[in-house]
């Protein structure tokens, strides 16, 4: 099978940023879902307590919730550079408040708005307020595979490329997956540049798509393989290319939208392999 691939990693710079927890916001009254029914439910934003790395994304009353704490900077320009450098698995330091010192790391980038999302255990969520500011050691952005340079890296850490479960073949990369997700399913995200931020989603609207790839059970944190998908420079439909996230929010009830994903690796001609792995998920990495 090989071993792990070799990454430039006395290049890597180590960089701060600093967030704070973003308030949950509403712009609208309702959201109508597939059949035109308004609700008025939690989404993006806040200390969610009860929704985590690990959990279903499915099953609450929500619309795009984001697990743990989310986060951004106030400032728009100040906030692309905290959000684009972040990367899932970087270690996270609260350094204000009552839990100041406290350690989380990194589980998500969600477009739209703009969030990174942080996982911190439950004693730490319980000393937290929105007041509180978050520094995060950003690194992985500039990574490359030195023997696979046509595998793109985006948004992952050495810290977790080190822990998913990878493994060499000649010229390809082998990689666990929890799921395997077909690009037809793919919505809200298409065609966003460039991929070291934002996400995009799974559409769970089809019950007999669902059912097929197995996408029933999906998790927060939940590392996927998209087929036929490419998210080198863009994200689009493309024949034979592979595309390796992490889910980061909840399911939707908004036409188009569903489960996200954070872009973590992508490739053309089958360069990543993906195969079944029930352990590949950030709480079983991490926790």
């Amino acid at each position: 099978m090989g071993t792990k691939a070799t990454i430039n990693a006395d290049r890597l710079v180590m960089q701060s940023v600093m967030g704070e927890i973003h308030h949950p916001t509403m712009s609208q009254v309702y959201r109508l879902d597939t059949m035109g029914k308004g609700h008025t439910l939690p989404s993006v934003g806040g200390i969610v307590y009860n929704v985590k790395i690990g959990d279903s994304v499915y099953g609450m009353e929500c619309d795009h919730v984001e697990p743990g704490v989310s986060t951004k900077h106030r400032d728009e320009n100040i906030n692309r550079a905290y959000n684009t450098y972040s990367c899932i698995g970087n270690e996270a330091v609260i350094v204000s408040g009552e839990a100041k010192g406290s350690k989380g790391f990194v589980t998500g980038k969600h477009g739209g708005a703009e969030h990174v999302m942080i996982y911190f255990d439950n004693a730490t969520l319980e000393k937290m307020t929105h007041d509180d500011k978050i520094m995060i050691k950003t690194c992985g952005q500039g990574m490359e595979l030195l023997d696979h340079p046509e595998i793109a890296l985006r948004s992952v850490s050495p810290t977790l490329l080190d822990k998913m479960n990878i493994t060499e073949d000649g010229d390809c990369l082998k990689v666990g997956v929890a799921k395997m997700v077909p690009a037809k399913v793919m919505g809200s995200g298409i065609g966003y540049v460039p991929t070291h931020s934002s996400d995009y989603d799974i559409t769970l609207f089809d019950a007999v798509a669902a059912k097929e790839y197995g996408l029933c059970d999906l998790r927060f944190g939940d590392i996927v393989a998209i087929t036929d998908a490419d998210n080198r420079y863009g994200r689009t439909y493309q024949a034979g290319a592979v595309t390796i996230g992490v889910v980061v929010h909840s399911d939707c009830i908004i036409p188009g939208h569903g489960p996200g994903v954070t872009t973590l690796m992508s490739a053309l001609d089958g360069k990543i392999v993906p195969f079944i792995d029930s352990k590949a998920n950030l709480a079983d990495l991490f926790l």
